[in-house]
């Protein structure tokens, strides 16, 4: 049964998201604020996490670059602000989806599974592809492990960065649009609003640059993205 962490300091919200996590066959462990999440992680195996960013001793914000540190657990964050300011700087600092309040249950439920499909994908691919890795200059992208390594030092990715990056880089050459990329990663149908692909390509571009010196992933405009042969 997987463990499902949802951490939100209203007990209401914690326990109607509860309910139909258990109606899906989700263990659930509660937390109701930032420091609550992190003792829990320290002692409980956690698929997922559900964090909420408005919460007393430690925001979402903070615990999630807390867990970003050394752990690369999905996580979608649930907010009451819908800016897309907001949904940014959530996803830069390091969550994998964000949902405005108040959301459908159902909705919820959906992208918890989705998540969840390519996380656990990574796993099955462990044990048939453990030699997969993708080598750019000193870059390299190991699938079976889920790890990039630049001269061997770790580069951290979220989980969705990292599957961008493998998308990309599995397909050198290829131009993949911004429709094509989350449909594949986030494995749902795109809308033409949704800037969710640019920020974390943003965002990827701007930890590889840091490391390699150098734009791997380029812009095709009008196009997509692609990463050079």
């Amino acid at each position: 049964m997987k463990n499902i962490l949802v951490v939100d300091d209203d007990r209401e919200i914690v326990n109607l998201i509860t309910i139909y996590l258990k109606n899906e066959g989700f263990h659930v462990l509660k937390a109701h604020n930032g420091v609550e999440a992190l003792a829990i992680m320290n002692h409980e195996q956690v698929e997922l996490m559900i964090i909420d960013i408005m919460m007393p001793e430690m925001d979402g914000m903070e615990l999630c670059r807390s867990i970003r540190e050394k752990n690369q657990v999905p996580i979608i964050m649930l907010s009451a602000k819908g800016e897309d300011m907001d949904k940014v700087l959530g996803l830069m600092t390091g969550a994998d989806d964000y949902m405005i309040k108040p959301f459908n249950p159902l909705e919820l439920i959906a992208r918890v599974k989705s998540l969840l499909r390519r996380s656990y994908q990574y796993k099955i691919d462990t044990h048939s592809n453990e030699s997969e890795i993708i080598s750019i200059h000193s870059l390299e992208i190991n699938r079976s492990s889920h790890q990039v390594l630049n001269g061997g030092i770790p580069i951290s990715l979220t989980a969705k960065e990292f599957d961008i990056l493998y998308l990309l880089a599995s397909n050198r050459g290829r131009v993949f649009s911004t429709e094509e990329i989350f449909e594949r990663v986030w494995d749902e149908k795109y809308f033409a609003s949704n800037n969710t692909v640019m920020v974390h390509i943003s965002h990827l571009r701007d930890k590889l640059e840091k490391e390699l010196g150098y734009k791997l992933i380029k812009t095709v405009w009008g196009v997509g993205y692609k990463i050079e042969e």
